[in-house]
């Protein structure tokens, strides 16, 4: 019996909140790292190469405000079960939008979990794709995010801004 090859690419984009990792089992996107080192992979090579594919030009079309939803096939290779009903549960939040901690507990079926929700949100490999930045506090203040607090401004910025 043949074993699967599975291959792992690592690129890099440049994007108005720093540079992006956007790791790759074969087609598909299974982390994107914000700033920082991607967890899923234990090394970078020096030169990270720059992406060079259809998902480049849906993050430039996100950055210029023109893309709403993204087509990339994305994979889950981490997360509970519990984490990646939260992760899918986030893609129904629409763009420009904002739900709370609350909300997606309730949708998920644990109506009394805000405080895993958000644990969840931090472990979230695939922040902006699986936009974990649209959920805020009940009470409207902002929450957290595992990229940095301005990173989230930005991004809920960004999205109002270009929501028409």
């Amino acid at each position: 019996m043949k074993k699967s090859t599975i291959a792992y690419r690592v690129f890099g984009y440049n994007s108005p909140i720093g540079p992006l990792y956007c790791v790759f089992e074969n087609t598909a996107l299974i982390e994107l790292a914000i700033n920082e080192k991607p967890v899923f992979i234990s090394e970078l090579p020096e030169s990270v190469p720059t992406l060079n594919n259809s998902f480049k030009a849906e993050l430039d079309a996100y950055f210029k405000g023109e893309l709403k939803e993204f087509a990339q096939k994305v994979k889950f290779a981490s997360g509970t079960p519990f984490e990646q009903r939260i992760w899918r549960m986030l893609r129904k939040v629409p763009y420009g939008e904002t739900r709370s901690y609350k909300w997606i507990a309730g949708r998920v079926g644990s109506p009394g979990a805000m405080r895993a929700v958000g644990q969840a949100l931090g472990k979230n490999p695939l922040p902006i794709i699986v936009p974990c930045h649209r959920i805020i506090a009940a009470d409207g203040s902002i929450g957290g995010f595992s990229s940095g607090v301005e990173a989230k401004r930005w991004l809920l910025e960004h999205e109002k801004t270009n929501k028409e």
